[in-house]
């Protein structure tokens, strides 16, 4: 295939991560489980099933992981579609990149189960972790060193709202556990005074205003989209303070782009720290479209240096060759 070639197929298949007017639920969520369900995972990573706060989720476990580092992936899919399943393969490469065990929540979907529900299973999800990361940490700890969990939350797109109204509700000693948030092309303002929405023309080839719309009406009612926890970009400066630093990255071309530079200043100017990390000519969640676009390997190498960077100084930090399916990786029934 040539580079033209390899493109339009991308755009292709990401576009399935869409939801618009012209496609109901039912059809949305089948053609995107039917594209990026996978039955093989890569790099030898293993997936068990575990219960997180009564919240059923995979735990994928690389090769050789981080003893005391856990990540947390929030979903996209519109409000409304995604799963364990569809994410498997995309949060497999996340953990070997991370060397980091990744947990997927399979949280409840709008319309069926509108705002908050999936805020309320993502807390209960994050609460079951901490308590049990904590726990274990103390048992492997030594007294000559002393581990800590390091916690990682990371969302694409609808699911950066998840995300962040998350640790807006967090106490400051929940919050202070959170490592680092990595957040891939995020919505960030959903509200009717949205810059998307009144944007006359966009270079987007995968996204639109249209989708956002569609998606917002199936997860709450218009009057709260001006909540920041639909809109993370709307917060208060208060809800800022004290925030984990955050990694955003997302494709040049993207719709998304001016409200994620955005929410990057109020961080930064909130005394956080933030980096956003655009990659030219890519389009939205292009890191999903390995086989076609070599940027999607590059991407999430990216996104491992930063957390092996950002974590691996710590003392005391082991490492597991194998995954040991020990504590938080045990069946539950």
């Amino acid at each position: 295939m040539t580079i033209e070639n390899n493109r339009r197929s991308a755009i292709k298949k990401l576009k399935l991560l869409t939801f618009n007017s012209k496609t109901t639920v039912d059809s949305y969520r089948e053609k995107l489980e039917e594209e990026f369900k996978t039955m093989f995972l890569p790099n030898k990573v293993e997936c068990t099933e575990y219960k997180y706060g009564n919240i059923k989720c995979d735990v994928l476990a690389p090769e050789i992981y981080s003893s005391n580092r856990i990540l947390i992936y929030i979903h996209g899919g519109c409000f409304v579609g995604g799963s364990r399943a569809s994410y498997r393969n995309f949060c497999a490469s996340i953990a070997s990149k991370t060397f980091s065990r990744v947990v997927i929540p399979e949280y409840r979907l709008a319309p069926a189960y509108p705002c908050p529900a999936a805020i309320e299973d993502i807390q209960n999800v994050f609460r079951a972790v901490y308590t049990e990361e904590q726990v274990t940490c103390s048992l492997n700890s030594t007294p000559e060193h002393t581990l800590e969990p390091e916690i990682i939350i990371a969302a694409d797109g609808s699911a950066a709202s998840l995300a962040c109204s998350l640790l807006f509700n967090l106490k400051d000693k929940y919050r202070a556990g959170i490592k680092n948030v990595i957040l891939f092309s995020p919505w960030l303002d959903l509200s009717p005074s949205s810059r998307i929405f009144s944007a006359k023309k966009s270079s987007d080839e995968v996204m639109s205003a249209d989708v956002l719309k569609r998606s917002c009406t199936e997860y709450t009612f218009s009057i709260n989209t001006t909540s920041p926890t639909v809109s993370p970009l709307l917060a208060t400066d208060e809800q800022l303070v004290n925030f984990p630093p955050v990694f955003i990255q997302m494709g040049q071309k993207e719709i998304l782009l001016e409200d994620a530079k955005a929410f990057a200043e109020r961080l930064t100017n909130a005394g956080n720290t933030c980096i956003l990390d655009v990659w030219p000519k890519m389009m939205y969640m292009f890191q999903m479209a390995d086989e076609y676009l070599h940027e999607s390997h590059l991407a999430l190498d990216k996104i491992g240096k930063f957390i092996t960077d950002q974590n691996e100084t710590s003392e005391g930090v082991q490492f597991v060759n194998q995954p040991k399916l020990e504590f938080s990786l045990r069946s539950e029934a």
